[in-house]
Parts: C-alpha cells; sequence; structure tokens
C-alpha cells in the first residue's frame, strides 16, 4: 500500500503541471482585457501600460506561465485585479462553504441513492424497481439550476418556509451552526443532491442486479442464509464500486455547482467563479480552477486507497 500511494502521488505531479497549464492557457485565451477591470476605459494609454507592466501582463505568455508556477509552488495565488486582495484569503472562505455544501448534497444523494439503488437491485422487475428508476432518470435528467428556482419559488416565495438567497440572515457570507443558518443551507443542498442521488440510485441497482446473478449468491441460498445475511453480503461487494462513483460525484460537485451557488447567492467557489468571469479577473480564475482540480485529484487518490483497503483482490498494475 504504501509503494502504491508514493506511485500515485508521482502521477499527480505531471497531472496537476497539465492541469496548471490549461487553467493558465484557457483564461488567457478568454476574450477581454483583464487591465478593464482595474483602469477606467478612458484612461489614458501610458497608465495602462503601466498597471500592465506593474501585474506582469506586458511579459510573453511562457514567461507569465512560469512565474505564475513558480508563485503557485510557493502558495502565492496572486491577488485580485477586482479587489486587491489577496486570491488565497478570498479562496479559503469560499471553498469551506462549497465543500459543505458539497458534503450536505453528497449525503443526502448518496444515502438516498443507495437505499432506492438497493431496494431497485434487490427487488428487480416490481414495481418498487420501477419507481426507483423513474425517480434516479428524472433526478438526471432535471437541470439543477431550473430545478433551484422551482424550488425557490415554492418554498421561499410562496409558503415562506426557507431563505433563497446567502449562508445566513442578511445575506450573510459567514457561517454559523446554528437553526438560522442551516435554513440557508437546505435548497442549494437539495438541488444539488438530485444529480448524485440519480446517478448513484442507477450504479447501485446496476452493481447489486450483476451480484444477486453471480454463483455465490445461489451457494448462499442453499446454504439457507436468510434474506438479510444474503445482503449483507452483496453490499460487502458492491461497496468498492460504489465508493468510486460517490467519491466522483463529490469531486463534480466541488467543481459544478457554480449555477445552484449563482442562483442561490452561495458565497462558495461557485460564485466567486462567476463574479472572476465577469469581471475578467484571471489570478481568481486561475487559483480557484487550480484549486478546484487538484481537489479532485486529491480525491481520486482518496477513493483509490479506500478501494483497495476494502477489496483486497483489485489488482493495482
Amino acid at each position: 500500500m504504501f509503494f502504491y500511494l508514493i506511485r500515485r502521488i508521482l502521477y499527480a505531479i505531471p497531472i496537476a503541471l497539465a492541469v496548471g497549464f490549461v487553467c493558465f492557457m484557457l483564461v488567457q485565451i478568454a476574450p477581454g482585457d483583464p487591465i478593464n477591470a482595474i483602469v477606467p476605459a478612458d484612461a489614458p494609454g501610458d497608465v495602462v501600460e503601466q498597471v500592465r507592466r506593474d501585474y506582469g501582463l506586458d511579459k510573453p505568455l511562457p514567461v507569465q506561465f512560469g512565474i505564475w508556477l513558480m508563485k503557485v509552488v510557493q502558495g502565492d495565488l496572486g491577488r485580485s485585479l477586482a479587489t486587491g486582495r489577496s486570491v488565497w484569503s478570498d479562496l479559503s472562505s469560499a471553498i469551506s462553504n462549497t465543500l459543505m455544501l458539497a458534503l450536505v448534497a453528497s449525503m443526502i444523494g448518496f444515502v438516498l441513492g443507495c437505499i432506492l439503488g438497493g431496494l431497485a437491485g434487490t427487488f428487480r422487475g416490481s414495481i418498487i424497481d420501477r419507481a426507483a428508476v423513474t425517480i434516479a432518470v428524472a433526478g438526471v435528467s432535471v437541470p439543477h439550476y431550473w430545478l433551484g428556482m422551482v424550488l425557490v419559488v415554492i418554498f421561499s416565495v410562496q409558503l415562506n418556509w426557507l431563505p433563497a438567497m446567502g449562508a445566513g440572515p442578511g445575506g450573510s457570507a459567514d457561517w454559523v451552526w446554528n437553526w438560522e443558518h442551516m435554513q440557508h443551507l437546505v435548497l442549494p443542498a437539495v438541488t444539488l443532491a438530485v444529480i448524485p442521488m440519480g446517478i448513484v440510485t442507477r450504479t447501485v441497482r446496476g452493481i447489486i442486479a450483476e451480484i444477486m446473478n453471480q454463483e455465490f449468491v445461489t451457494a448462499l441460498r442453499g446454504k439457507g442464509l436468510t434474506r438479510a445475511g444474503i445482503f449483507l453480503h452483496v453490499v460487502k461487494n458492491a461497496a468498492p464500486n460504489a465508493l468510486a462513483v460517490m467519491g466522483l460525484q463529490l469531486g463534480y460537485l466541488m467543481g459544478g455547482s457554480i449555477l445552484v451557488e449563482t442562483v442561490f447567492s452561495w458565497p462558495g467557489t461557485g460564485l466567486l467563479l462567476n463574479n472572476a468571469i465577469f469581471q475578467r479577473d484571471l489570478p481568481v480564475l486561475q487559483g480557484t480552477i487550480l484549486v478546484l482540480a487538484m481537489f479532485f485529484v486529491a480525491l481520486n487518490l482518496a477513493v483509490d486507497l479506500v478501494q483497495t483497503a476494502l477489496d483486497p483482490r483489485i489488482k493495482r498494475a
């Protein structure tokens, strides 16, 4: 396990470099001039050029990438062009808010998905199976930003049960574990949980249905083992594959919540990216995308290690 961990970490280094290069180049080739976020449109040309030199934007792209990469290695993601604050200071609070939202949404989606998928795989062809599959297809098909707006209209506007915006009273971005703040978490978490719930349901159903047809399950039935005992053995065999899907979905929730966070004005990385895109804030865009990509790489590594620990039969080259 130790050598496997070292090998995977070494594999992650070129992936991190490639991700960093792609993040840097995609942001650079986007239309618009980032200097417009700093100086007014009627600024003299010499002022514009001076600001461009101060931020290092007058250098060739390979030089800019090298300087940016060296700063990233040292833990410096730069300063925001729009606000002048450190990118990491804005990103740290945004990441914690997004991670909390993603974890709550993933727990909702994973628990419901495992329950629905387990029931559908165990009672194949029954009305329970058809109902679970219908829910899963609907969850995957419905756009989550549209679902978020519908939930806001129903539960915030019409029923006035739950708040619609922000992470706390008055649109606050500071999170506190109390009921007033937890109410703001309900609607965005439920909205984000719908898609992973559908994916996990279909995945778990397929895995359990396949395992139920294997010979060892027939042998367990022949020995007179109860349905609960057989199901426990099936769950142990299905856990590694189901865990891999869940880990990937958690990564997608971290990086794919930009629309949901924008709908609910949730102060996370999605809202931060949305604002940075409209402001053409290159350091914030590059830093946020890089951190999210590295989180996804680290999450894949963790899932692989847990899979290997749960199922020693998994052979790694």
